[in-house]
């Protein structure tokens, strides 16, 4: 599993996995809080981003992948919905910088991963697990197209 996976994300991980549980919450909170603000170019154009339907916050996204095969991921949610803006905010920092194929490496079950299972519901995990599994297949859209 950890053979996939970035610095970056294996850092996060590592971030939450030395925290006791309770704690886990607090710093998906501190992510949630640094989740960047759309671009200008997709504020005004919400209908390019694609809802996460499988969060029970309405969390969108938008994946671009540049012409040196770098992958850039926007996502909203609202700030009332922390524990999803958190996990957002966790893949567009942990995915920044990275390759098409290094993104499509991550492991599907990454968000099992981090130490927040027992801290939140299998729902939220599950949502969180559909914001990673969209965004790889905006990726395979892009590179395809």
């Amino acid at each position: 599993m950890t053979e996939a996976l970035p610095s970056q994300l294996a850092e996060i991980r590592e971030e939450f996995l030395e925290l006791e549980t309770r704690d886990r919450l607090q710093l998906l909170l501190e992510f949630s809080n640094e989740l960047p603000e759309l671009p200008e170019q997709y504020r005004d154009h919400p209908d390019l981003l694609e809802r996460v339907e499988e969060c029970q916050s309405p969390v969108f996204i938008f994946v671009e992948v540049d012409d040196h095969d770098v992958v850039h991921l926007h996502a909203t949610a609202p700030k009332e919905a922390p524990t999803t803006r958190g996990f957002a905010s966790i893949l567009v920092q942990g995915l920044a910088g990275l390759t098409a194929d290094e993104v499509l490496a991550v492991p599907d079950d990454y968000p099992n991963t981090i130490g927040l299972t027992e801290a939140v519901s299998p729902l939220r995990i599950r949502g969180m697990t559909a914001l990673l599994g969209r965004t790889k297949r905006q990726v395979r859209e892009k590179i395809a197209g």
